[in-house]
């Protein structure tokens, strides 16, 4: 009866993968949402990019045009010009139709933006636990979902609150790598390129690794004649679904040639792309050798083709001037690399990455003598370690890393937990088991992190950190809605904030396309009393709101010690400026501009 029972149990979770999964999610999603409640009331949105993501979503809901994105709210009249497309405004847009009857627009914002990051998750989790069952046994998809929720900074994307777009990229990502090692070509060439498609019409952040799983379809076809099945699924949906990614959501600003979102450039490299994938998948010569020259003559004739037609994307896909680049783009934390960051940082990132590569390491390894095995774990091996090496780029690659590490990770608890838990010795079951898990989790690196004094913030990082939080929530600035709405002089990093709480509008936000905006802010706060006055009065500025020790305003006193800002921020009075009256204990200040 109990083999009869336990034989029963592995076959309902085998069958009902999926909808187990699912249910996971549930629970999950649940968890998160109570966790975090009083978050989600506050509208802690604590990225700029979340702010404007919900500007985005109110300005579609009272009438804006679906291919018009710009945020009439900073730098107004001309607004904004933001680089987005609508696609992830949906769900959160519908959620909030949804409970708006019920409650009311401000709660049913609230809860949307609580929700709407959660629904992603749910295709990251079905995609890695689909990646799991197929490169290492049937059964081994709840390990997907327990290192996913072991992951750091990946799982911190689909958190309440963050609505922007990074969370439906890297659902988009785990479905890629579960297309990736498909048994089945048709189904998993198709499910990469629609994958890919989606990720490209939200933004270009997962571009380079839409061009890796691409280079890993076709050299699977350069190696295997029989996959020009997915070759060609692939190429139809990357090209088909591209198009059509543009034609329904590319605004009005990104029908121009740029180099920063799916504009007419890159939608012709990815149609040209899916062309010439096509045209080898339909030819598929029976030598490796030919199919392997075909391919990189392809490759050189698209990255010819680009450098002769688009010359300008060459460089900086941003196009910003050498002194925004110098003055902010060069400086944002997330751009730099992994090893350009504070151990306490970099550790906890890289930890899962690192583990994951070793994991899928050894999954190839014991996989070299099933074909069709080896070739799935090389596919997701290479896709892994691409993943792991741009956090040599960017740390903020780091989500991407820890998300793909989790088959790797999955296939080291796969095999060493039999070892494990079947040892006769207790200590080993119970010590060995906790510590392996903790080691393969990475979650090691949070516990010395924890009890280690490596890189503890200073006095004075904390008083930055503690002015930064507070300035941005919702006590501290509603009570600027007692004033006339009017164009408010702030910080770049505060204006998106500003605009979602309050009824005024900014001079500028952290969006790379308003370099002019931008450059006004940090010329006013570095230069001269005269000069900054002068600034505010070009952009009809009739409110000067600072944070005091907010992370940007540090930037202004280093950069210029007798700049305006500094001035002010050390008592300085000035006669065009009068401060007006903000509740006790605010942290913020404000003057009206004479």
């Amino acid at each position: 009866m109990i083999k009869r029972d336990g034989a029963s149990l592995l076959q309902l979770l085998d069958r009902h993968w999926l909808q187990l999964t699912l249910a996971a999610w549930v629970v999950i999603a649940v968890w998160y949402v109570a966790q975090r409640w009083a978050a989600i009331h506050w509208l802690s949105l604590g990225d700029t990019d979340d702010n404007m993501r919900l500007m985005q979503v109110r300005a579609l809901l009272g009438g804006q045009g679906w291919y018009d994105l710009r945020n009439y709210r900073l730098n107004p009249p001309t607004g904004f010009n933001i680089h987005w497309t609508r696609l992830v405004d949906l769900p959160i847009a519908a959620l909030i139709l949804l409970f708006r009857p019920f409650l009311g627009t401000g709660e049913a914002e609230r809860l949307a933006c609580g929700i709407a990051p959660l629904l992603p998750l749910s295709l990251a989790l079905v995609g890695l636990a689909a990646t799991v069952r197929r490169l290492i046994a049937p059964l081994a998809w709840p390990l997907a979902i327990v290192f996913m929720l072991c992951s750091t900074v990946a799982l911190l994307m689909f958190m309440p609150d963050r609505i922007d777009h990074h969370g439906w990229q890297l659902a988009m990502l785990s479905l890629t790598v579960a297309g990736l090692c498909d048994p089945k070509g048709a189904r998993g060439g198709a499910i990469v390129g629609i994958a890919s498609a989606v990720s490209l019409t939200i933004g270009l952040e997962m571009l380079p690794y839409s061009v890796m799983a691409g280079a890993i379809i076709a050299l699977r076809w350069v190696w295997q004649v029989e996959s020009r099945d997915r070759l060609a699924a692939y190429a139809l949906t990357l090209a088909g679904g591209s198009a059509a990614g543009y034609a329904a959501f590319a605004s009005y600003d990104n029908r121009v040639a740029r180099c920063d979102a799916l504009t007419p450039v890159w939608l012709s490299v990815m149609v040209l792309a899916g062309a010439f994938l096509l045209v080898l998948a339909m030819i598929s010569p029976r030598r490796r050798w030919l199919r392997l020259t075909l391919a990189m003559a392809a490759g050189a004739v698209i990255a010819g083709a680009f450098a002769l037609v688009f010359p300008q994307c060459l460089g900086r896909p941003e196009q910003v001037s050498d002194e925004l680049y110098r003055n902010w783009l060069g400086n944002i934390r997330e751009a730099k690399p992994i090893f350009k960051h504070p151990f306490r940082v970099a550790f906890p990132v890289a930890a899962l990455p690192v583990m994951g590569l070793i994991g899928a390491a050894v999954a190839t390894w014991r996989a070299r003598r099933a074909p069709e095995a080896l070739i799935g774990w090389a596919s997701v091996a290479l896709f892994m370690t691409f993943a792991a090496a741009m956090l040599l780029w960017q740390i903020r690659a780091g989500p991407a890393a820890q998300l793909l590490a989790v088959p790797g990770v999955a296939a080291l608890a796969w095999i060493m937990a039999p070892v494990l838990l079947g040892h006769r010795s207790m200590f080993v079951r119970v010590f060995g088991t906790t510590a392996a898990f903790l080691i393969i989790s990475g979650a090691f690196a949070g516990l010395i992190i924890k009890w280690t004094p490596v890189d503890k913030p200073t006095p004075y990082v904390k008083l930055v950190n503690r002015a930064s939080g507070r300035c941005v929530t919702l006590p501290a600035l509603q009570p600027l809605d007692r004033f006339p709405a009017q164009t408010v002089f702030t910080f770049v990093d505060l204006g998106p904030r500003l605009i979602t709480l309050t009824h005024h509008s900014a001079v500028a936000g952290p969006y790379h396309r308003n370099g002019d905006a931008i450059l006004d802010v940090q010329h006013a706060f570095t230069g001269s009393p005269e000069n900054a006055r002068a600034i505010m009065k070009r952009h009809r500025a009739t409110l000067l709101l600072v944070c005091p020790n907010m992370a940007e305003s540090t930037v202004y006193r280093a950069r210029s010690p007798h700049g305006f800002y500094a001035q002010l921020a050390m008592g300085k009075k000035f006669p065009w400026l009068v401060q007006v009256p903000l509740p006790a204990g605010s942290p913020l200040r404000a003057f009206r501009i004479e």
